[in-house]
């Protein structure tokens, strides 16, 4: 039986609790759970010393007076809206390489397992050229495989790969991430995993179990430590909470996503929600969603 863990991406904090010791104090105390998934929306990993020291140092004060495992860290929105390690300009792959560089040494200032996020996305004019999309796909390789020496060195345990929902921002099949996940730890100096997203499985471009975030799960979850858990209909990549409105509209069922961890053959598995509110939702009704969301998993758990 696969030993599975719940824990929660600090996206809901973002901007309303950035102080460490506000939001770990609501995943410790008012979730109950003991692990975390830190978000760089957060901290962004190149906010100059002795700024970032401090930060880090209060993160892990809070962790530890919380009793909350910083478990990894990854990008968030912010990120999300860059090519990062597919800008079809050098200059800005090189920028993006030394992003993530420093978000390899801030993982390790926390203590962290490993670190990763969504990582590029190609132009409409790269994914239209088969020749620029090898190239850009070879650089992308080379920028992973020294990502993971760095990492290796820091004493993390591996890298975070998300699939994500369209087909500029690669793997978004699961034959592609079977593909790329060979590809991309031939020679690694740590393993680079996937991090599956259920509600990522909503692509224009896909059809049959490609569409089906059970089949993502039973194929995939051994290749993938860590997964995003959002309640969606999918139609949409929705990040909504597991609430009983929600969970109507919803297609993501506890018992199924389980099931489909133990057909996979997976050994462990860290379900991290990613609930993400609009920015004008009240606060209380946050932690009124959040608190419910956890309340339902953990009648499965």
């Amino acid at each position: 039986m696969a030993n599975v863990k719940l824990g929660i991406n600090a996206c809901f904090a973002v901007k309303r609790w950035p102080e460490p010791e506000a939001w770990l104090k609501i995943v410790g105390e008012e979730l109950d759970l003991r692990e975390a998934q830190f978000s760089f929306d957060l901290l962004d990993p190149r906010v100059e010393e002795p700024t970032r020291w401090k930060m880090c140092e209060r993160l892990n004060q809070a962790a530890a007076n919380y009793n909350v495992h910083i478990q990894t860290t990854f990008t968030g929105l912010a990120a999300y809206c860059f090519n990062l390690l597919l800008h079809p300009d050098l200059g800005m792959r090189i920028d993006a390489l030394h992003w993530f560089e420093e978000a390899v040494a801030v993982t390790s200032m926390l203590g962290a397992d490993g670190t990763g996020g969504h990582i590029a996305s190609l132009s409409m004019w790269d994914i239209q050229n088969k020749e620029r999309t090898e190239y850009l796909t070879a650089s992308l390789m080379d920028s992973l495989h020294h990502l993971a020496e760095l990492a290796k060195g820091e004493g993390l345990k591996y890298l975070l790969w998300e699939p994500m929902p369209v087909p500029r921002e690669r793997p978004c099949t699961i034959d592609q991430a079977k593909a790329l996940y060979e590809r991309a730890n031939q020679g690694a100096a740590v393993p680079i995993f996937y991090c599956v997203d259920w509600g990522h499985q909503c692509t224009y471009s896909a059809t049959g179990r490609d569409r089906d975030p059970y089949s993502w799960i039973r194929e995939l979850a051994p290749l993938s430590p860590v997964m995003h858990v959002q309640q969606t209909d999918g139609k949409m990549d929705r990040h909504w909470p597991f609430t009983r409105q929600f969970n109507q509209q919803g297609i993501i069922h506890p018992q199924k996503a389980l099931e489909a961890i133990e057909q996979s053959g997976a050994k462990e598995a860290i379900l991290m929600l990613e609930i993400i509110h609009p920015f004008e939702t009240k606060e209380t009704q946050v932690l009124d969603d959040l608190k419910e969301t956890v309340e339902y998993w953990k009648k499965y758990l």
